[in-house]
């Protein structure tokens, strides 16, 4: 018997910022929904289940959109253990991502980047490739 394999191919259609600031997750969202003038609300937590490791709550804010979302997302968080766990550990720098989908291209990711890095509770602001991140399936939260 033919045993076929199935390949999934994920589709990562979202703008990433990685965000810099020493802030609480309730003063990053409600500092980026001042600046950025959205509604960014805290939803549950997402919960990330690994294979080979802890399983991992990571705290989240959601604006849906007509066409897509933002989305915030804390990158440090403990896991079951107890111990320090990173969504995205090849970026430990980074304290927060911002996840932005939008198909009617009336946001545009560099203007949120200018915006945020104007603040000063904001120490850096990076534009990033979600295709070079080695844990990029840790975004997906569908």
């Amino acid at each position: 018997m033919k045993k076929s394999k199935l390949i999934v191919e994920h589709a990562y259609d979202f703008d990433l910022l990685g965000l810099v600031s020493p802030v609480k997750d309730y003063k990053a969202a409600w500092l980026i929904n001042r600046e950025l003038e959205l509604n960014l609300v805290k939803v549950e937590d997402l919960e990330l289940d690994f294979y080979n490791g802890p399983s991992l709550k990571i705290s989240q804010y959601f604006l849906s959109l007509p066409h897509g979302f933002v989305q915030l997302l804390k990158n440090k968080a403990l896991n079951s253990t107890n111990q320090i766990s990173y969504l995205i550990p090849e970026l430990r720098s980074m304290d927060y991502f911002l996840l932005v989908q939008d198909e009617t291209f009336q946001i545009s990711i560099n203007t949120f980047a200018e915006k945020l890095a104007l603040n000063p509770l904001v120490q850096n602001v990076m534009k990033l490739d979600v295709s070079k991140l080695k844990s990029k399936e840790n975004l997906l939260t569908y």
